[in-house]
């Protein structure tokens, strides 16, 4: 029987969109979901590429087959894995809702995640002693940082928030009684961080101070903008920018997150404690990117010797 392409596409765009909306009903932050469309809808194209179907028709051998093309083209474990996640959540939700009609599961993720030879160990970015110092005193000066942007600074270092999770903080997720702040995490996970004194302080004075002057004085959210109630990711990473720009070092937003981290690991703060605090589902992925992790970390403990 001839394969009507066009229609076969069509069927395929309405099925990711209901996907789509399965997945913002289901509570998913709209980065995961944003990651989770990403990944299906490549899947699907190179799919379309090899062997045009419906979808109620895939087999495992076309997730497969996806895979081994990611692994060709060199993406890292962690990238095929976290597509690999997300296709095993398509599929079953594909059969759950009646629309793919094979009884047999389409993916395994034990038996096709990409497996990383024993003692592999992961590397995240964090800042040198002396980067941090420099960080430090330039959002301290008041000529050079604003309240609220030195504020971002320092919630994002001592508690190891996500960005996303940073902007979403609501005035009354801050408890000052008990000196802590309520974290909106990845799929409406919610967890308490102790704050600091001094990072208590800083948002009462930005209360008190630049905040209280803003036209969005009234907003629930913490942090504002001169144009918004609510301060947006993309203005968290311009700011971190011009900071890096000015003192020559490279910032982005989650080198902060794993600052955080690695600054426990390194005072000899328990692993399920850090796990907690950061927001992970489990120790594994402390364990696996924290201890170790940076160059320096390397060179200090083979000089010590």
């Amino acid at each position: 029987m001839e394969v009507n392409f066009q229609e076969i596409i069509s069927e395929q765009a309405k099925t990711l969109s209901d996907f789509r909306q399965y997945l913002l009903d289901d509570g998913k932050a709209t980065r995961t979901v944003q990651s989770y469309d990403t990944d299906v809808f490549h899947f699907i194209s190179h799919a379309n590429e090899v062997d045009p179907k419906r979808l109620s028709e895939l087999t495992r051998q076309d997730v497969t087959r996806f895979r081994s093309h990611m692994v060709a083209k060199a993406f890292k474990p962690a990238t095929v894995n976290k597509a690999v996640n997300s296709l095993s959540c398509f599929c079953q939700w594909l059969q759950a809702t009646g629309r793919h009609s094979e009884g047999q599961k389409l993916v395994d993720p034990k038996r096709d995640r990409v497996k990383v030879a024993a003692g592999s160990e992961g590397e995240v970015s964090v800042f040198s002693d002396e980067e941090l110092a420099q960080i430090r005193a330039h959002i301290s000066d008041p000529s050079k940082t604003s309240q609220r942007n030195r504020l971002v600074v320092n919630l994002l270092l001592y508690t190891g928030c996500r960005v996303s999770e940073l902007v979403n903080i609501q005035t009354t997720d801050v408890d000052f009684v008990i000196n802590a702040v309520m974290l909106h995490g990845k799929g409406g996970k919610l967890r308490e961080v102790p704050i600091r004194s001094d990072v208590a302080q800083l948002i009462k004075e930005y209360l008190k101070g630049d905040r209280s002057q803003s036209k969005f004085s009234d907003s629930p959210y913490l942090l504002v903008s001169q144009r918004s109630v609510q301060l947006c990711r993309d203005a968290v990473a311009t700011m971190l920018e011009h900071i890096g720009k000015e003192l020559k070092i490279k910032i982005n937003p989650h080198v902060f997150r794993h600052m955080f981290c690695t600054l426990l690991v390194r005072k000899g703060i328990a692993l399920p404690v850090i796990a907690k605090l950061a927001g992970h589902s489990s120790i594994d992925t402390v364990n696996h990117f924290y201890i170790s992790t940076s160059r320096q970390d390397k060179l200090e403990a083979v000089n010590s010797l």
